[in-house]
């Protein structure tokens, strides 16, 4: 199972609001040649993580289906955040959109521009709360830990919570 992230907290030059910025970067991504989204989560709204003054998030979960090796993969990813406006800078800065290879199947990647469980998505309830809605019994590669108790070690000062 391919598992991206997918957030945002500003809006984009081209749509009005970070939540309209995600669906349109998740039909960016299903129009790249052997790339499909096959299957995406609700919306949820996140305060920053670590808490700071910025605007709240956008987030969400989406499965691709995909040929392309990892790096490929990411390299895509990066692709679509800059055709959006991204610019990378400061780390948890506020940004138009985040776009993170959270999972690829069961493999394990540790390297210099990749690493494979995403090093901090156990640690994210807009990462775990999400996922639930697309794989409610995923287990983490790498600590061999599903979804339930993953979501149990969440910090408690995380708020994370579906848009209706």
């Amino acid at each position: 199972m391919i598992l991206i992230g997918i957030g945002a907290n500003l809006p984009s030059s081209s749509h009005a609001t970070p939540q309209e910025t995600c669906v349109a970067a998740l039909a960016a991504l299903d129009a790249v040649e052997g790339v499909r989204v096959a299957q995406v989560s609700r919306w949820f709204e996140s305060a920053p993580v670590p808490a700071s003054d910025q605007p709240w998030f956008v987030n969400g979960v989406a499965r691709l289906e995909t040929a392309l090796a990892p790096e490929k993969l990411l390299r895509v990813l990066h692709d679509v955040e800059t055709e959006f406006g991204r610019v990378r800078g400061v780390r948890n800065a506020p940004r138009v959109l985040d776009l993170d290879l959270l999972a690829y199947d069961d493999v394990l990647v540790v390297a210099a521009d990749i690493e494979i469980p995403h090093a901090r998505l156990h640690e994210r309830a807009f990462v775990v709360l999400p996922l639930g809605d697309i794989a409610p019994d995923w287990v983490h590669p790498a600590l061999g830990q599903n979804l339930k108790d993953l979501a149990a070690k969440l910090p408690q000062d995380q708020i994370c919570r579906p848009i209706i």
